[in-house]
């Protein structure tokens, strides 16, 4: 019921918002007026997304434990995760940016859209992930150095012995809970924050952001199309030998319940059946493969996340120079991996991208009102990914790979 309530503040500020354009004196001081619900629900984000990105990306990192530990049928398994999410990012970016031909031209108000902060060039950009002081920047804000400095030292927690590094994982574990909870709690308020921030921008902008919301959803929809046909379907025709009528039969029960619940893992058991009974996935690979996919492997989430990204910039009249483009993808990249189990994560953890390239962080609430229908889809497609990961991986470590893990 939740995703219906925050859809309902955000049709609701936008119904004021253009009732207000239309030159309603009433509904225009309602919408302005309403502003400082908006500004109170940022600053709620702002609170949870520091101190939860960094307990999920070490979490995330520590349970691998030591890497040279994970042996070949890991390594591979790891290597098609990275390696398949960068051309996601690269087809969500491309196909927003051909999308945006279609999107009307709209001039953000300044209130909403700032001046966008200067960007360092690529070398500077490239030392300056590595923070100095990780405690200056997490006051600061500066999330992308934060996720280099967890990643960093949850790696070297994985090399511990088991106790040491159990109880690091086992804190981080809990700390995350507790975030995830109040991340409910703030989400429960969802809907009068974009109410507040959906009808003051909404009565300055008019009927152009209701048609450039349209334009990302069907080329965030367009994006996720492509990307399986252009990426997963040739992986398992030429790798895992199987056609894409029968993986999307193979596949159906548990698409079905990515696609109602929005979560990977809830299907994860229908997942596990299917794979091994009707696509010949071997036990070993399974059992790895699709547990580890489902924790943080989302393809689907980053594809979305790239297009997020080139929207909100146009929404918000923000260039993204090269520099800034190669910022986003690695920040993008990186939180995609390690996506938090709530409700719209792949908007609440867009902020380290919006950071690389100077976009307002009140574009994330304008998204979050219409991420049911996107986050349906996507999450199908990450679920459709991690199945993928798991025909290709079996066929390219195969019982090899499994052997040597049991050594």
């Amino acid at each position: 019921m939740l995703h219906i309530a925050i859809a309902a503040g955000l049709m609701l500020g936008i119904g004021a918002g253009l009732l207000g354009a239309a030159g309603s004196e009433l509904f225009l001081t309602v919408s302005m007026a309403s502003e400082p619900f908006g500004r109170a629900f940022i600053s709620a984000i702002r609170m949870v997304i520091i101190p939860l990105v960094m307990a999920v990306v070490f979490t995330g990192v520590a349970n691998l434990g030591d890497p040279r530990k994970l042996g070949r049928l890991g390594g591979t398994t790891l290597l098609f995760f990275w390696g398949s999410v960068l051309p996601a990012i690269v087809i969500g970016m491309g196909v927003m940016w051909a999308a945006l031909s279609f999107a009307p031209a709209i001039t953000p108000p300044e209130a909403v859209a700032g001046d966008a902060p200067a960007l360092p060039g690529i070398v500077d950009f490239l030392v300056g992930l590595i923070p100095s002081n990780p405690f200056a920047a997490a006051t600061e804000g500066a999330l992308l150095q934060l996720i280099v400095f967890t990643a960093l030292l949850a790696a070297a927690a994985g090399t511990l012995e088991a106790h040491a590094r159990q109880r690091l994982v086992d804190f981080a574990e809990a700390l995350s809970d507790a975030l995830i909870k109040l991340v409910w709690w703030i989400l429960w308020t969802a809907p009068l924050g974009i109410f507040g921030l959906a009808a003051p921008v909404t009565a300055q902008l008019g009927w152009g952001l209701i048609q450039s919301l349209a334009v990302f959803v069907v080329a965030v929809v367009v994006g996720l199309a492509v990307y399986i046909s252009a990426v997963y379907f040739p992986l398992l025709r030429i790798v895992g030998g199987i056609g894409p009528v029968r993986f999307l039969a193979g596949t159906f029960g548990a698409a079905s319940i990515a696609f109602s619940t929005t979560s990977t893992a809830a299907a994860l058991p229908v997942t596990l059946e299917e794979a091994k009974r009707k696509l010949g996935v071997s036990e070993p690979v399974a059992d790895l493969v699709l547990p580890l996919g489902a924790s943080m492997y989302r393809a689907g989430s980053a594809l979305f996340q790239g297009a997020a990204v080139v929207f909100l910039a146009h929404l918000f009249d923000v260039s993204i120079p090269p520099a800034a483009v190669g910022g986003a993808i690695l920040a993008t990249f990186m939180v995609s991996l390690t996506v938090a189990p709530v409700p719209s994560s792949g908007v609440m953890t867009l902020a380290p991208a919006l950071d690389a390239v100077g976009v307002p962080l009140s574009g994330l609430s304008i998204l979050l009102g219409i991420d049911r229908i996107p986050d349906m889809f996507r999450s199908t497609v990450n679920l459709l990914g991690q199945i993928t990961a798991a025909v290709v991986v079996d066929n390219w470590a195969g019982e090899a790979g499994a052997a040597s893990d049991d050594e």
